[in-house]
């Protein structure tokens, strides 16, 4: 099933100052389907400066300035799509007042709409959501497993990076029935420093501070997503510990689970090829036996790559899953989400692969 196709939309992006924005500017910058019509900051102090002033990459590409955010300036622009790479208070607070007398699409790359819960939502990220309604008619973008539902939302929440990775792994497993009930997953994650945001003021995340850690260990706000939307029984608990590494940007995630009875590596193949049929998922890559995701394999596309070996002795199942945390993981996989949406295809925008250098010689993507 697919939507009508689209005609060019009217895009603005708010937050495009941080990594993810600078990215998803780039991605539809080059896309035949969208016309920029409007770049904001997250904030009403942000100045007002040119696009490729702030990333140079950018010049003779794009033109646009970026503005202080203004809800009145958004309005007069009359987008038909608004990308939000926002804080997440941000992004409630800018959805909940254009939602009121505007209907543009939605696509929120903040934790605002992620979870449907609006007492995980209050636990876990401090929001108090206003309009549970709204909350509730949101579409969790994970595009490979979501594409159906996407076709009719205007609120599309964009998937974190490292749930990206640990899902598109786990979720053909949880949903075959093949995690053994009342097991523990492990999900171990690795990102590149990019993850934390930009201008985060961290003397940690500084180049000749950086060193390989782990961070936010039984409290990372990741993990009631990955947990909610892995969708298990709720007696299987998720264990997941984020790492940060030396690299800036691209992520291997590593999770293992205990194998349900009668589950062997043949059934754990037809589980994989099931879920993900070469001919209509255009960016997840299954790696033959022997293979191993790297992240010089992904980073600069909207690729997710798995890899999967059975220890057969103690039962546990270890997959293994790499993308660029700022494209797959963020504004790539947002763009992946709208193309769907807007009856585009998947792939508009993303292939060949998304390349700096390419989008900065104005080269199409």
């Amino acid at each position: 099933m697919t939507a009508p196709l689209a005609e060019r939309q009217r895009v603005a992006v708010i937050g495009a100052t941080g990594y993810t924005g600078r990215e998803l500017v780039g991605l539809l910058a080059a896309h035949a389907g969208a016309e920029l019509v409007g770049l904001f900051g997250s904030g009403s102090r942000d100045g007002f400066r040119p696009f490729a002033d702030e990333f140079p990459r950018y010049r003779t590409v794009i033109d646009l300035p970026i503005e202080p955010m203004s809800l009145e300036r958004v309005r007069d622009l009359e987008p038909d799509t608004v990308f939000l790479a926002t804080p997440h208070e941000v992004s409630h607070s800018i959805v909940s007042e254009l939602s009121c007398d505007q209907s543009p699409i939605f696509v929120d790359l903040s934790a605002a709409y992620r979870n449907p819960c609006a007492k995980a939502c209050r636990d876990w990220y401090a929001i108090e959501h206003s309009d549970a309604g709204l909350l509730a008619t949101a579409v969790y973008g994970l595009v490979e497993h979501a594409r159906e539902d996407l076709l009719g939302s205007d609120l599309i929440a964009a998937p974190g990076c490292y749930p990206t990775a640990a899902l598109l792994g786990l979720r053909p497993l949880a949903s075959a029935g093949a995690i053994a009930p009342s097991s523990h997953v492990s999900v171990i994650g690795i990102s590149g420093v990019s993850g934390a945001g930009r201008g985060v003021g961290n003397t940690a995340q500084l180049f000749c501070e950086v060193s390989l850690r782990p961070y936010g260990v039984t409290g990372h706000r990741h993990l009631p997503e990955i947990t909610h939307h892995l969708g298990a029984s709720t007696a299987t608990r998720v264990v997941f510990t984020p790492h940060v590494g030396p690299w800036d940007r691209g992520m291997v995630v590593t999770s293992h689970v205990k194998l349900a009875k009668d589950w062997d590596a043949d059934r754990v193949a037809q589980a994989f090829a099931h879920a993900y049929p070469t001919h209509s998922n255009p960016f997840v890559r299954l790696l033959d036996q022997g293979q191993l995701p790297s992240v010089a394999a992904v980073v600069g596309t909207n690729y997710c790559d798995i890899a999967w070996h059975l220890d057969d002795e103690a039962g546990v199942l270890v997959i293994t899953s790499a993308i660029d945390n700022l494209l797959k993981g963020a504004s790539g996989q947002a763009v992946q989400a709208w193309n769907v949406r807007l009856g585009f295809d998947e792939s508009q925008g993303l292939l060949p692969p998304a390349n700096p250098q390419r989008v900065a010689a104005g080269g199409a993507l």
